[in-house]
This record gives C-alpha cells, structure tokens and sequence, in this order.
C-alpha cells in the first residue's frame, strides 16, 4: 500500500516543473514581444539627427561659414589715451599736466580683403562638398549594414533548416538501426552530420548578433538593443550604362571629386592671399594733446616698411599647400575611378552567378537531393550519398543567396559613387 505522502511529492515536483516551463514561456515571449521590428526606410529615418558622422559634417559647415564671417569683419580700432606732468625748462615756461588721446584705425586695402573672402568662399565649397559625401557614405554604409543583416538572417534560416532536416534523418536511421534495417556506422555518421548543423546554426546566430551590433554602433541609443530588420533586396535595374559612361559621371558628380576641386581653389585664393599681403598695410591715426599753455591736433598715417620681410615664407608655405591640394585630387581621382570600376566588375560576376542559378542551377540541386532521397528509402544508396547531396544543396543555397548580396552591395558602392542618391539630401 502507498503512503499518501509518497504519492503526494512527485506531483508537487511535477507541478515545479510545469510552473518553471510556463514561467520560462513567459519571459521568451516577452523578450520576443519587446524586439522592434525595424525596415530600412525607418533606419534611414534616423540618419540626420543620430548619426555622429553627419554632426561631424554639419559641424565643420558651420565653421566654414563662421569662416566667411570673419573674412568680412573689420580690422578694429585702437583707442591711447595717456598723461603726465611738464616742467617748463627755461624763462616763461609753463608747469603743469597733459594729456593725449589718439585713436588708430588699420586700413583694410579692398583687394587683400577681396583675396581674404576668396579663401572663405572657397572653404565653404569644400565643406559642403565634403558634407554630401559624407551623406552618401554614411547612407551607404547603413543600406549595407542592414542588407548584411538580412544576409546573416537568410543564413539563420538555411542553418535552421539544414539542422531540423538532419535531425529528422538521424531519428529514422537511429530508428532502422534499433530494428536492424541500417548498418551502425550510418547512426554515427548520421549524429555526427546533425552535431555540426547545431554547431552551424550557433555560428549562423552569432553572426546576427554581430551585424545587428554593426548597424547600432552607427546609432549610438537611437536603435533599441533588441531589434529585428525585416525586409528584402530590391530588385536589380534592368541595365547598368557602359563603364565609360558611369566614369564621365562620377568625374562630374561625386562629391568627394568635386571637394579636392574645392580645395585646389581654396589653395590658389591663399596664394593670391598671401601675395597681396605684402603690400603694405596702413593705419589712419588722429588724436589731440594738451600741454600746459598748447592744443595740438594731429592726423598720421603709419606705413609699414617691408624691408626685411617680404613674406617669402607665407607665399612659400602658400604654394606648397597649392602643390599639395592638386596632387591629392589627382590621387583621390585615380582612387575613386580605381573603386568604380571594381564595384562595376563585382557587379557582372555576381549578377552573372545570378542569373547562372535562376537558369536552373539552384532547381537542379533541389532536384538532385530528391533523387537521392528516394533512392536513400529504396535502399539504392547508401547514407553518404544521401547526406553528400543535402550537403550540396545547402551549398548551392548559400551560394545563391550570398551571389544575390554581393550583387546588391556592388550596386549600393555604384550609387554612392554616381551621388545618385543626392536628390533625396
């Protein structure tokens, strides 16, 4: 006979059971409640106010205006005001105290502060050359970002599907081994194959983890720790123009092109600077002085004498800087048509891959597996040629999917190379 105390402990520990296995429920699908769902539309939403890169160039625009201000301030005043004492020296000189108050104002010559404001201009140009490249980098790196998301995601889900599919087919050999219809070494090759799709599927996971890292490191507090990008590739267009052509384009509206060019100005402004400022500059000084038993009232012009320096080194270091600024254009030229015509060429190999899997190769694959498959059931193959065919066809997936990514990040490094995106700054 059962104590009533003995039948009483297993269903408390079952209960303990149940209650920790609903409470576990609970916390998942709260966490999976509480993760934002987020397309790239929305992610791109946020560029203007969070990203640091944008503040960084919205800040150097603001120091190039505040440039331009100060070209155009005047040179300020100079008030002297003193006094002291006169001892008269000789018969009927007068004693007492004087004073004097000058004021002195620098001349400002109409073509150094003309050459001066040339500078400025010249540097907002830059800087808002360098703002929209910034933009169309930042922007860029968001869309790859997320697209690369996207790209760890679809490896998630080929690992999860390739990990259920071994795990049934370890099951039914482990079920022919029990029963004697399949050889022992099947069931190990078998639990082998689905400890690593579990291995693979925990790598796939990882790398979501740290693509979602990626894009919030551009964010900073603006994306949410938990998140979710949902979303697909565009499709691609129907043709890209000749290599040629993309060249003349990008020559005439990259930003980053049109920046160096910028500065090439800039640098020729400071040498034309730098020359007229060996003119000399004058100061219109007018004052008064009162001695005892004198007024005096008196206007100068002070001039100074450029004798010993002519500004040799200023012009010098000037077109230095000049030399310089068009030997980077040149060398960011060569570095931008470099980068075009790479991401022109990975473009046509991965579309070319594409277009090779949608022609059949991917279907083929699948088709391959089922065959195997039923032959596998009918006992015409063994267990290796079955997995050997899974293993192809996730191959073959794989390599399909990350063929239709590489071909959309070629095409995003096209468009900010052609500032095609511009019209929507």
């Amino acid at each position: 006979m059962r104590r009533p105390g003995k039948s009483f402990h297993p269903s408390l520990s079952n209960s303990s059971r149940y209650l920790g296995f609903i409470l576990t429920l609970s916390v998942f699908w709260h966490g999976s409640l509480s993760a934002e769902t987020l397309s790239l539309a929305q992610i791109l939403n946020l560029l203007e106010t969070h990203n640091p890169s944008l503040a960084n160039a919205q800040a150097r625009k603001e120091s190039a205006q505040a440039a331009l201000v100060t070209s155009k301030a005047y040179p300020n005043p100079e008030l002297e005001i003193g006094g002291g004492s006169s001892t008269g020296i000789g018969q009927g000189a007068l004693n007492g105290s004087n004073e004097q108050v000058y004021i002195s104002q620098p001349l400002d010559l109409p073509f150094v502060r003309e050459a001066r404001s040339k500078v400025a201009e010249a540097g907002i140009t830059s800087a808002d050359e360098a703002g929209r490249h910034v933009w169309l980098t930042v922007r860029s790196q968001v869309r790859l970002a997320f697209y690369e998301i996207l790209r760890r995601q679809a490896e998630l889900q080929i690992s999860k599907d390739n990990e259920q599919l071994l795990t049934q087919i370890r099951d039914k050999i482990k079920l022919k081994v029990e029963v004697g219809e399949a050889p022992r070494y099947e069931q190990v090759k078998s639990e082998a194959e689905a400890l690593n799709a579990v291995k693979l599927r925990e790598s796939a996971e990882t790398r979501v983890d740290d693509a979602k890292s990626a894009l919030r490191m551009m964010f900073g507090p603006a994306l949410p720790h938990q998140y979710e990008a949902a979303g697909d590739l565009p499709a691609p267009p129907a043709s890209l123009p000749s290599l040629e052509s993309l060249r003349e384009e990008v020559l005439n509206k990259q930003p980053v092109l049109q920046q160096f060019r910028a500065e090439i100005e800039k640098a020729e402004a400071k040498v034309k600077y730098e020359q007229n400022l060996r003119y000399p500059q004058p100061t219109l000084k007018a004052g008064a002085e009162r001695d005892p038993g004198l007024e005096q009232w008196r206007v100068n012009i002070v001039v100074p004498l450029p004798l010993w320096n002519q500004r040799q080194g200023p012009i010098g270091e000037a077109a230095a800087e000049l030399q310089q600024a068009e030997a980077l254009a040149t060398q960011q030229e060569f570095s931008v048509m470099r980068e075009l015509e790479n991401a022109y060429n990975r473009y046509r190999i991965a579309h070319r891959q594409v277009e090779t899997f949608d022609a059949g190769l991917l279907r083929e694959a699948e088709t391959v597996l089922k065959v195997a498959e039923s032959a596998y059931r009918l006992g015409e193959r063994g267990i290796i040629d079955y997995l050997d065919a899974q293993r192809t066809y996730r191959t073959v997936r794989s390599d399909y999917m990350n063929a239709r990514f590489d071909r959309q990040a070629a095409l995003i490094d096209l468009d900010r190379l052609r500032a095609t995106d511009l019209e929507d700054l």
